[in-house]
């Protein structure tokens, strides 16, 4: 023990010694690298910082907007049955995946590319004259706009769930993310990239894309359900529609929690730059989507004497489809009172579609994107903080009508093409067994005795 302690003695005398004679070592002893030292950079310019930050903040965006593809995917899935929920993961995967080749290959070109007369885009297919400017926002800026070409997409299978061919799925799906949506989105944001499209030159708003998104998903939706039919059982003899309850839904619950969350990156990410703007847009989508929630729960307890969860789920995406349009143009407190119309329009609008239309929308996609899509861009008329005039709210009206046009008829037309030849539905017997092993030979519950609603 007294060895360990001389030891250490020493060691802390040598160190005492060696320290300073470390410290006082003269500059010229030093190694010429450092003589050689290279100057300081300079500083970079505020604008470099800015032209940063609108990169990471338009990515960033971009990343949230992908993460809704799994809240639609859980909502979808958790509002149908438990027989085809690999199917509708499937769905969810492929448009996608495929969409984003169909959007890369032609779908921004027609939506971003020069355009001389205002009604689509004729350059940068593939790339490929967009990448001659070797500007690298163009890459950024795509990568946001490819998330929202395949929400709108996505939006058409929950319509058309548990009775479409896969086959036929990825078809329309590839039609709507190359051709269908970017056509309609050119002619409202065209000059966010190059010339603007005709109906930007009027001066609609459209934010973020309630009807340039959701309202074309949603009545290529509705022209989906209507060729396709209902289900089987969806509706008695007498034309009564009876109930085909989801088999999960905390997982549709916990899929409008990520939609929610995804949201602030589809309406605050739609600045395209980080400023801030984005505080006020990111209050009003969330203000919106809370009295979504709210306004369709109290209608649904009012008409079904229970607080309805399927419901109420989807009055808070229906508050946040109205609000998209106009999140960066109007007050909390508007924003409010559209996110409360939009949850009790919604309720109604699924009931109308259900019992008078005799319309089978599993998951209520037609009301939710189509209907309050609309809805919340008229509503940008009404409320407008830059002024609310009778031209503002024609315009408003003109874009929503041109958006039903478009999209509903060459859907329908689509539709009834595919139906003609490969054909649009499953048989009978696939569609009772269950899209998942008919179509993919899975399950997604291989260990749980399922319900067989053979009705």
């Amino acid at each position: 023990m007294k060895k360990v302690i001389i030891i250490l003695m020493l060691l802390g005398i040598l160190t005492a010694i060696a320290v300073p004679v470390i410290a006082e070592e003269p500059a010229s002893m030093a190694p010429a690298a450092v003589e050689a030292a290279a100057p300081a950079a300079a500083p970079m310019k505020a604008e470099d910082v800015q032209k940063n930050m609108n990169f990471i903040w338009t990515l960033l965006a971009a990343f949230l907007v992908f993460f809704m593809q799994a809240g639609f995917a859980m909502v979808e899935t958790g509002f149908t049955r438990a027989k085809n929920a690999v199917n509708i993961m499937m769905k969810n995967l492929m448009d996608f995946s495929l969409g984003s080749l169909a959007y890369w290959a032609i779908g921004f070109g027609l939506m971003f590319g020069a355009s001389q007369t205002g009604w689509f885009g004729t350059t940068g297919f593939f790339f490929s004259d967009f990448a001659k400017e070797q500007d690298p926002w163009l890459f950024a800026f795509w990568m946001f706009q490819v998330v929202f070409a395949a929400t709108s997409a996505t939006i058409v299978s929950g319509a058309m769930a548990e009775r479409t061919k896969f086959i036929s799925y990825l078809i329309y799906s590839v039609a709507i993310s190359a051709i269908i949506y970017p056509l309609f989105g050119g002619w409202a944001w065209g000059g966010l990239f190059h010339g603007k499209g005709w109906l930007e030159k009027l001066g609609f708003i459209d934010f973020a894309g309630s009807t340039v998104v959701h309202s074309i998903g949603g009545w290529a939706a509705l022209a989906g359900a209507i060729v396709l039919g209902p289900r089987i059982g969806k509706f008695t003899a007498d034309g009564k529609p009876r109930a085909i309850p989801g088999h999960n839904i905390p997982l549709a619950s916990l899929g409008v929690f990520i939609l929610w969350f995804g949201w602030f990156g589809f309406n605050p990410g739609s600045t395209t730059a980080a400023n801030t703007d984005t505080a006020l847009i990111a209050v009003n989508t969330n203000l919106a989507a809370a009295a979504g929630t709210v306004g369709a729960l109290l209608v649904a307890w009012f008409l079904f004497k229970k607080p309805e969860a399927s419901m109420t789920l989807n009055g808070t995406l229906a508050g946040l489809v109205g609000i998209t349009a106009g999140c960066a143009n109007v007050t909390p407190l508007s924003a409010v009172i559209i996110g409360f119309l939009a949850g009790v329009l919604v309720v109604l609008s699924v009931l109308f579609i259900e019992r008078t239309l005799k319309i089978d929308d599993p998951v209520g996609a037609v009301s939710v994107h189509g209907v309050c899509g609309a809805f919340g861009t008229l509503a940008v008329g009404f409320f407008n903080t830059k002024g609310v005039t009778l031209e503002g709210i024609g315009i408003q009206a003109l874009g929503v009508a041109a958006a039903f046009i478009w999209s509903f008829t060459l859907c329908f037309i689509l539709f009834k093409v595919i139906q003609a030849t490969i054909g649009l539905r499953v048989t009978k017997e696939e569609e009772m067994e269950g899209l998942d092993i008919e179509e993919h030979g899975n399950v997604a519950y291989p260990d749980f005795q399922t319900h067989q609603n053979n009705a």
